[in-house]
């Protein structure tokens, strides 16, 4: 099979202001019953523009039925760039032809602005996010998160929180929908129907999507949009999250390679704080990081780190075998064993909700430096939950053979703080460091032993609090040792 008979379709495709200028940007109108919400435009004329959802997601399964076809006839050999020119002329072929049938039938045609809003919405159900494209290209929106089709709800880079648009125009709909996109997948495709009710994805660009559905009152997806990828600690400060001396701590806590976790609640910055402390690495050195759902994006800044082994755990399908995995399964235990013979200095494990935390254990015990995250309400309750998830991995792994290796292996723990404030109906969250504390084996009750070398000031920013003698060292690695005592004794 050849492409030779659409080309001119696609080409005149690219002539339309659908595909020759920039996606519809975001604007926010005035306040509705007291908030604020989120509005589509690409010019005055486009704003008014009403798209027919129920005939884009009749085209959409038309125009997805054909380009399999052609994809099978052509024995899979297309590539993803191909399939994609190839859908744009489909999508074309579609709307005139649809255009052609409403003037036979006598019915009102649409006008060029019309064809135009229709046809982009064909090609982002079929190739990208459908209608909730446009809000994943607005770049001041960081998180979408919606509870209901008609209730959408946006968290925009300042941290403030804005109603936004309907996403479809029924739960079945949005249903419908996310089964498609988790389906779509070439590299990850993954399952969501009543028997697996919960969908983790890696959307293009980097995003993250997360949904539920069936078993909660009404379908649920929150989609985290990475920002902030060239972050360093100096930007933070900048943002307030933490002070100066903090940052230089930190820093210096990296280029010794000391064991860091980050705990916080969801959303409140730990991926952008491990960017952050991962931009203190020599650019040099060979990294490999281990997510269930690529997060970090090190491998794609070669600018700042040349050697990043990245991998993802991939969930089986089908029926467990008689060993409990199911096919196709890759773990990111598997993963660290793996890695050790890609002659890594760094082993990064992100998101710690469970058994992954012995993957976390081992990279920490091979000395490298390593750094992960985790959900807790602050430092301490990070290091109880740590030894609950190693706990998990089975009835052998005993609490004090888990807080044994979590005090031999973590160095700090990291605690990020997130508010919520709303003023005159607009509601803003804010996040800060809150706490750095050093964990040492100790205490024959807990079996490791805390100490607040930051804690919450005032303002509830990390503060200077208790400094063990051995991070004075650290002082030869960039810490502003100077500056830390004299906030210390300002304190006492």
């Amino acid at each position: 099979m050849t492409t030779e008979p659409t080309d001119g379709l696609a080409a005149d495709l690219l002539e339309l202001p659908l595909f020759a200028t920039p996606l519809p940007l975001l604007s926010v109108p005035p306040e509705r019953n007291g908030h604020q919400t989120l509005a589509l435009h690409t010019s005055d004329a486009a704003s008014a523009v009403t798209v027919e959802w129920p005939l884009v997601a009749t085209l959409r399964a038309q125009a997805s039925d054909r380009l399999s076809q052609a994809v099978a006839s052509d024995r899979g050999r297309l590539s993803q760039t191909a399939q994609q020119e190839l859908g744009r002329a489909i999508v074309l072929d579609l709307v005139e032809s649809t255009l052609a049938e409403r003037v036979n039938d006598g019915a009102a045609t649409m006008t060029p602005i019309e064809q135009d809003a229709t046809a982009r919405a064909v090609f982002d159900s079929l190739f990208r996010l459908g209608r909730l494209q446009p809000l994943v290209d607005d770049d001041r929106v960081e998180n979408i998160i919606i509870t209901g089709h008609d209730r959408v709800l946006l968290e925009l880079t300042d941290g403030s929180l804005l109603e936004g648009p309907a996403v479809a125009d029924s739960d079945e709909e949005l249903i419908d929908f996310l089964v498609f996109l988790a389906s779509r997948s070439e590299v990850n495709a993954r399952g969501f129907s009543e028997a697996q009710p919960r969908l983790h994805l890696r959307l293009d660009g980097g995003s993250r999507l997360a949904a539920a559905a069936w078993v909660t009152p009404r379908p649920s997806v929150v989609i985290r949009r990475h920002r902030l990828m060239q972050v360093t600690l100096e930007d933070l400060v900048g943002r307030d999250m933490l002070t100066p001396v903090a940052a230089s701590f930190l820093r210096a806590a990296v280029r010794a390679r000391k064991s860091i976790v980050v705990s916080g609640s969801q959303g409140a910055g730990k991926t952008t704080l491990v960017r952050a402390l991962c931009a203190e690495i020599d650019p040099l050195e060979a990294i490999g990081t281990f997510e269930t759902e690529y997060e970090l994006h090190l491998h794609e800044l070669p600018d700042r780190h040349r050697i990043v082994h990245p991998w993802e755990a991939r969930p089986g399908s089908g029926e467990r075998g008689l060993d409990g995995r199911q096919a196709g399964e890759f773990t990111l235990d598997e993963a660290l064993v793996d890695s050790f013979r890609f002659n890594l200095q760094r082993q990064i494990v992100g998101e710690v909700r469970g058994r992954e935390i012995w993957a976390m254990i081992k990279a920490m015990e091979s000395g490298t430096g390593s750094i992960s995250t985790t959900h807790a309400s602050d430092a301490i309750a990070a290091l109880r939950k740590l030894v609950t998830c190693a706990m998990e991995a089975g009835s052998h792994v005993t609490h004090d053979l888990a807080t044994s290796k979590l005090a031999a292996t973590i160095d700090l723990v990291v605690h990020l703080d997130m508010t919520t404030e709303t003023v005159a109906g607009t509601s803003k969250r804010h996040r800060r460091v809150a706490e750095i504390i050093a964990v040492d084996p100790g205490e024959r009750e807990t079996g490791y032993a805390a100490t607040h070398v930051f804690a919450p000031g005032p303002d509830g920013v990390a503060v200077p609090s208790v400094l063990p003698d051995r991070y004075r060292a650290l002082a030869a690695h960039g810490f502003d040792l100077a500056t830390y005592l004299t906030q210390q004794e300002v304190r006492s």
